[in-house]
């Protein structure tokens, strides 16, 4: 089987190189690429592969970016250090991910998910369309994932602007129209971003929606109570809020999931 390897750290490609070695002899590594410009001059001068192992994050940039200019026809298996939470949807797509540092387990789960697929050719032109637009969803989800916010600018008085990370923000909140953050220092801070702006561009592994009012931080929320209606309330870290934090009964068992999330 004819294998390229798209991946900027030589220990990871040596370790990648091994478990294939045991766990799949046939596998022929006939490439090995560091780069998205490396890549695509590769693809677009070479036939295509059989297989291939896909860093998500490279010395240039994003993998994919590579998408934005080849037509990559044969299974991909990205590799990646993002967390499984963030890629769990490929655990039902025919492309899979080997989360760093890869062990020989997750070599043959890969292969056995490659197989599975090629058992199971598609019925039809409909069956491959829509399989296509599965994948540019996933794709689109993991670029976004890329993308969200880590740090923030805040405007101050005096032609300030104080840098401040998300780890930081313990919730944000609406008030008087507009919208407020609250850092761990307690300190509060003026966005100009609204709700749903913010609620669209940070993790949401990071951040719940609560309700219309807030939007709260896992690492703000001291404890929880069970509300009137099959409600619930949070209780913050941050003293300075006195007001409750209500989740709806419709949102409760999204709540609880969220909060057990990794």
């Amino acid at each position: 089987m004819k294998t390229v390897i798209i991946e900027d750290e030589k220990a990871a490609v040596r370790n990648l190189t091994s478990q294939l070695n045991e766990v799949k002899p046939d596998v022929e590594v006939i490439a090995v690429l560091d780069s998205i410009e490396g890549t695509i001059e590769w693809f677009n001068s070479n036939p295509m592969p059989e297989l291939v192992f896909m860093d998500i994050h490279l010395a240039d940039g994003s993998a994919f970016e590579i998408f934005e200019h080849i037509h990559i026809t044969c299974p991909i298996i990205f590799t990646t250090a993002y967390d499984e939470y963030a890629l769990r949807a490929f655990k039902v797509n025919s492309i899979d991910y080997l989360l760093k540092p890869i062990c020989k387990e997750d070599v043959e789960h890969a292969f056995e998910k490659l197989e599975s697929l090629q058992d199971s050719p598609f019925k039809n032109e409909d069956d491959l369309q829509t399989h296509d637009n599965e994948l540019l969803q996933l794709i689109h989800s993991l670029k976004k994932q890329e993308n969200y916010k880590t740090h923030f600018l805040i405007p101050l008085k005096g032609d300030k602007l104080l840098p401040v990370s998300v780890d930081m923000i313990q919730l944000f909140y609406i008030k008087d129209c507009q919208v407020k953050a609250v850092l761990a220092d307690g300190t509060e801070h003026y966005f100009p971003q609204t709700l749903d702006e913010l609620t669209d561009c940070l993790n949401p592994t990071l951040f719940f929606r609560a309700n219309r009012q807030y939007l709260v931080s896992r690492e703000a929320i001291k404890d929880i109570d069970l509300w009137f209606n099959s409600r619930l309330s949070i209780n913050l870290r941050y003293l300075g809020n006195q007001e409750k934090i209500l989740v709806s009964k419709a949102k409760v068992a999204e709540f609880k999931e969220w909060f057990s999330r990794k």
